[in-house]
């Protein structure tokens, strides 16, 4: 049997002390049961510590837990305050910053892939990393032109990281399951993962999405995507882009940079299918950016949704019968585009309440019903709560048919939610939403008064 890199070794034992640590933790509850503790103050504190160790090893790694915990840093406004308030500065920055490689490490590869001239093509290059992401990290350059760049270096092993990460995660969805107060599905997160990030190895694939997305977005008032210049298959180097980093904006911004960086983020997401058939599928703060002169710059272009045809055409219909209250014009819309299951006792003449279809997804329509909406933490944990941990939620999983192609829709719509919600946004997002929404039709016109008599 060959040896398993050293490197992976210690990852599998980091991440094998997590269930180890928690049973230690759960003997300790235990005695202070005995001795004639508070259970809840207990259990508070069992979780607490639970999560703290969590979130310390998670944040020492690189490939798919690392990314797990980006997931996690997203979605932290729809998770349980008590757990996350004490870790919230420690999850944001996994957003930007991992372990980095060794300068001679990362050497070594521009070396393979750029050639043994690679310094005649960066004849400045910074060897400490600006960012450090999960399968990669990010260094600071000039390009033999003369153009500031952006240099992202693929991690050495980073695929073999990854199976053996995803491995450990779906293991240990148990705790993660503690942790998150059973928020999140962690094997649906894991698989979905696995796949997005195979992708995202891919930085060919990457440097063709983002060079897409560059010209679509070329000259724009509110937008800028830096233009790739070189790429292969572990390495791709971009213009640089100078700008405020989204976290630091949700921590520390005024109410009007917030207010500004949410409404273009959530015109950004609506108006990539229409522009370029494409949209932007990592929505974490680590990749964006508010520039001095006020536009959305947007960064890592290593997972995006291929939407050839623009938006899904029926998911417009069913937003607006959502926020109108009408769960059978969500259900008919549903059926014809073949989402909808139907109940097992189809044969009942008596027809079907269809209440748990609407209420199961009010909440998160509710930013589509008035001009100006206020995202906070408070709304998007109750929104995610009944669209996932409801009766009614349960129902609609059991009844709804999802193709892979409207998942990552879906989950580039809740992170785009969670980020407007650490944001604490306050922006006419129905405008923006229905502007790149097919067949979501604006309210008609409100009907003339007649004209006096004379």
């Amino acid at each position: 049997m060959s040896e398993l890199p050293k490197g992976t070794v210690r990852r599998s034992l980091k991440m094998a002390s997590l269930p180890l640590g928690f049973a230690g933790r759960t003997a300790f509850g235990l005695a202070r049961r005995l001795a004639g503790g508070a259970e809840d103050l207990i259990r508070t504190e069992i979780e607490e510590r639970t999560a703290k160790q969590l979130f310390a090893v998670i944040g020492e790694l690189k490939g798919g837990a690392q990314k797990f915990a980006q997931v996690l840093s997203v979605m932290e406004s729809a998770l349980p305050e008590n757990l996350v308030r004490p870790y919230r500065a420690a999850l944001t920055s996994l957003q930007e910053s991992g372990p980095a490689l060794p300068a001679r490490a990362v050497h070594t590869v521009l070396r393979e892939q750029l050639g043994d001239d690679w310094r005649e093509l960066l004849p400045e290059f910074t060897d400490r990393p600006v960012a450090t992401a999960s399968i990669g990290q990010v260094h600071r350059g000039r390009w033999h032109d003369g153009r500031d760049v952006a240099v992202k270096v693929q991690h050495p092993g980073a695929a073999e990281a990854l199976t053996s990460d995803f491995g450990h995660l779906t293991r240990m969805g148990w705790i993660i399951d503690r942790v998150t107060g059973g928020e999140l599905d962690v094997k649906e997160v894991v698989a979905e993962l696995r796949e997005q990030m195979t992708e995202e190895l891919d930085y060919l694939l990457e440097a063709e999405s983002q060079a897409a997305f560059a010209e679509a977005f070329a000259d724009d008032p509110d937008f800028v995507v830096p233009r790739v210049v070189e790429a292969t298959d572990r390495v791709l180097v971009a213009e640089w882009l100078d700008g405020t980093p989204a976290s630091v904006v949700m921590a520390d911004g005024e109410q009007e940079d917030r207010d500004r960086l949410g409404l273009l983020l959530a015109r950004f997401h609506h108006a990539g299918p229409n522009r370029c058939g494409l949209m932007h599928a990592d929505p974490h703060p680590g990749n964006f950016r508010l520039t001095d002169d006020g536009r959305l710059g947007v960064l890592d272009f290593g997972a995006v949704a291929r939407l050839p045809d623009g938006l899904v055409p029926w998911m417009g219909p069913v937003m607006r019968a959502c926020a109108d209250g009408d769960p059978e014009q969500m259900a008919e819309v549903m059926r014809e585009a073949g989402l909808l299951k139907e109940r097992k006792d189809e044969g009942d003449e008596k027809p079907e309440d269809l209440g748990w279809l609407s209420r199961s997804m009010e909440m998160l329509v509710q930013p589509l019903n008035e001009e100006v909406f206020a995202f906070d933490r408070e709304w998007m944990r109750e929104a995610v709560r009944r669209a996932t941990l409801t009766k009614d939620a349960e129902i609609l999983r059991s009844r709804m048919v999802m193709h892979p192609e409207h998942a990552i829709v879906q989950r580039v719509w809740m992170g785009e939610l969670a980020m407007l919600s650490q944001l604490g946004a306050r922006i006419p997002y129905r405008a923006e939403a229905v502007a790149g929404m097919p067949g979501f039709e604006p309210d008609p016109p409100a009907p003339e008064s007649p004209a006096p008599d004379s």
